[in-house]
């Protein structure tokens, strides 16, 4: 199809709690559509559930970001970092042992050896919360120092510098920020984590990176590892955190059925990963061969930017999927991507968020917003969508 559509990416949210109308248009209109990207280049964009789950395991598509071609969502992204590819930019054969040197570090059994020191983690911050003025900002109090707390002791990284990777993360992350403080941002982290492996080889300790030592024999490899692990690990599960709170507040009966029975959160956060979807352009690929996908030639060389938000709102795969359903058990959803570069921390931003929303709420049931949440700022400005500052009260 090549319908006249107003396609171009990214779009504003015109509701925070919905994709924009131009990408619904998109996919009942023109499921797979040239669109325009900010650099004036141009690529597919692939809004059905099912379509993107076939390109995510076609090798034809190269999740490689070196190639000149990939579909880069922010202007003036494109820019020589000096990294090493990382995991999300490998392709075949080099990816499968990359993430294999890491996986186990995530895997579920891994992970629940971490709750209890989460749950702390997570107590720690709501004393803090309570015992300071109303109203409080929860992004600042809870959102982001938690899975920033727990990435950084994963990792091994100081806490103590959170203010310098925060301020980076967030720079990388927006679409308004100029090139060259862009490359600034990834020089400094870059420069940053380089250093801190470099201590580790000589003084390691029970952490991520210093058990990477032992696999890597690529220091930039697993400078580009940890960046990504560092950045993601807490941007995106931060963002999660605020915007659950958020439907949370506004559905008191959600509420009380997880306070009743706690079996439901785990449920539930995986129906606002659905429905929410903060990460919606992560899994672009470039074709690296002609391919017919859905009924459309697509060439060796374009690139393919799939809507992930509107794939997890597709009526073909989920029942009534507009609707907020905490009871759905959603699990075949794209939040965290599909196939071989599937989120490699999700196990991780599951646990953080049933744990965040059953203590939460639990200890401070009279949690309401200290503002209209139509008047929040949203992330419209940024590559995840997520709140700014959201004041609470109670």
């Amino acid at each position: 199809m090549t319908a006249q559509l107003p396609a171009t990416l990214p779009i504003t949210r015109g509701c925070p709690y919905a994709p924009p109308d131009e990408h619904r248009r998109l996919r009942d209109e023109a499921p797979i559509q040239r669109v325009t990207l900010p650099s004036g280049e141009t690529a597919w964009a692939i809004t059905r559930h099912e379509d993107i789950r076939a390109m995510l395991t076609d090798p034809r598509f190269s999740s490689d970001r070196r190639n000149p071609n990939f579909p880069l969502l922010v202007k003036g992204q494109r820019i020589n970092t000096g990294f090493r590819a990382s995991l999300i930019g490998m392709d075949p054969p080099e990816h499968g042992p990359a993430r294999r040197k890491v996986v186990g570090e995530f895997t579920v059994r891994r992970m629940e050896a971490l709750r209890p020191r989460i749950q702390e983690i997570v107590d720690q911050h709501i004393d803090a919360m309570l015992a300071g003025p109303k109203p409080a900002d929860l992004v600042k109090a809870l959102s982001l120092p938690v899975p920033s707390l727990v990435i950084c002791e994963q990792l091994g990284v100081p806490y103590a510098d959170h203010e310098f990777f925060q301020l980076h993360s967030s720079r990388l992350l927006s679409r308004v920020t100029p090139p060259a403080e862009r490359k600034a941002s990834i020089d400094a982290l870059r420069d940053y984590l380089g250093e801190l492996i470099e201590r580790k080889a000589q003084e390691p300790a029970d952490d991520l990176l210093s058990r990477q030592l032992d696999k890597q024999d690529d220091r930039e490899e697993l400078v580009s590892l940890a960046f990504l692990l560092l950045v993601a690990g807490h941007e995106t599960t931060a963002n999660m955190i605020s915007l659950g709170t958020m439907a949370f507040l506004e559905r008191p009966e959600d509420i009380r059925k997880i306070q009743e029975d706690p079996s439901k959160t785990l449920p539930a956060v995986e129906e606002l990963l659905r429905y929410f979807t903060i990460a919606e352009f992560a899994v672009s690929r470039v074709a690296v061969e002609d391919v017919e996908l859905g009924g459309v030639l697509i060439k060796a060389g374009e690139g393919v930017v799939p809507l992930s938000n509107l794939a997890n709102r597709d009526p073909d795969a989920f029942d009534h999927p507009e609707e907020l359903d905490i009871e759905r058990g959603a699990r075949h959803h794209l939040a965290f991507g599909f196939g071989a570069h599937q989120c490699l921390g999700q196990n991780l931003a599951r646990m953080e968020l049933q744990i965040v929303f059953d203590t939460l709420f639990r200890r401070i049931p009279g949690l309401r917003p200290a503002v209209p949440l139509d008047s929040l700022p949203f992330k419209d400005d940024a590559s995840v969508y997520g709140i700014h500052e959201f004041p609470v009260t109670w």
